[in-house]
């Protein structure tokens, strides 16, 4: 095999509480990260090259900061036996959006490397290398984790329910250290604590058991805030089970029992925003 085509998937935050900050200038976290079928794709190749050729049609992403360079460094610092490689990168998911498109680019990229060289790593050591790539990185190796720690500490879960999403790109972006920033300015900010409830209904419940328990901390220091609601307020207007910001923003997503559903809400929603609009399902 000298070629792997991945399907780096987005996610979203069921829940996300955010806690202490730590020595390293890192916060300690608690989440549900759940895998949606949004995706990047990733097209890599073999080279004679001892170097990492990346094409995407991103043109501002195609440099050495790139997360890509950054994990192939790693990689080929563990394992000096691969050669180059020539990856093309197709974006579909938003920037700036809560979705972890950098970091489950990152992850897919791990996983694949792994796969196209056989490499035969072990999960621990691929979760020693993501988690020294990015915070979210480790979890974006699963489909349906709690995580906590600074991400990196995940507890793979099993669900077997399927649900819909729609996912809004509202025309703003949010930067996830500035966001961290407003909440360390609000030390006396009291969160739910929803996490094992959301667990439990996604192992052992019916999806509408969601209704209320979804929760994200950095909803209540977005600036968009009217914004926000607004968006919120429509999406259960259109038959929303219930709906969250995901991650640290901009993307406002809803979930839905059935595709009819979440179709008739993409209509109804399409024709009161001009942004991005993405239908999605979850991947347990």
């Amino acid at each position: 095999m000298n070629r792997i085509y991945l399907k780096a998937r987005a996610k979203i935050n069921l829940t996300l509480n955010v806690l202490e900050k730590r020595p390293d200038n890192y916060h300690n976290i608690e989440s549900v990260f759940q895998k949606i079928s949004l995706y990047d794709e990733l097209f890599i190749k073999k080279n004679d090259n001892d170097c990492l050729y990346l094409e995407c049609n991103l043109k501002e992403l195609e440099n050495q900061s790139n997360i890509l360079n950054k994990t192939f460094n790693a990689l080929k610092k563990e394992f000096p036996k691969i050669s180059g490689v020539n990856v093309k990168l197709v974006k579909h998911i938003p920037l700036q959006a809560g979705l972890g498109g950098g970091s489950t680019d990152c992850a897919s990229f791990i996983l694949g490397m792994n796969s196209l060289f056989n490499l035969n790593a072990s999960e621990e050591k691929l979760v020693e290398i993501g988690k020294s790539l990015g915070a979210d990185v480790v979890p974006c190796m699963y489909n349906l984790v709690k995580s906590e720690g600074i991400g990196d500490i995940v507890t793979k879960l099993k669900s077997n329910l399927t649900y819909y999403i729609l996912l809004m790109k509202p025309n703003y972006e949010c930067n996830t250290r500035i966001m961290y920033e407003k909440l360390d300015s609000n030390p006396n900010l009291v969160q739910k604590y929803n996490t094992n409830d959301v667990i439990n209904i996604l192992k052992n419940g019916n999806i509408t058991d969601l209704q209320g328990k979804l929760y994200n901390v950095f909803e209540n220091v977005i600036e968009e805030k009217d914004e926000l609601n607004k968006i919120k307020n429509d999406f259960l207007f259109s038959g929303a089970i219930d709906t969250l910001l995901s991650g640290s923003g901009s993307c406002i997503y809803g979930i839905y029992e059935t595709k009819k559903d979440a179709n008739k809400a993409f209509d109804y929603l399409k024709s009161k925003y001009n942004c991005k609009i993405y239908k999605c399902i979850s991947c347990n």
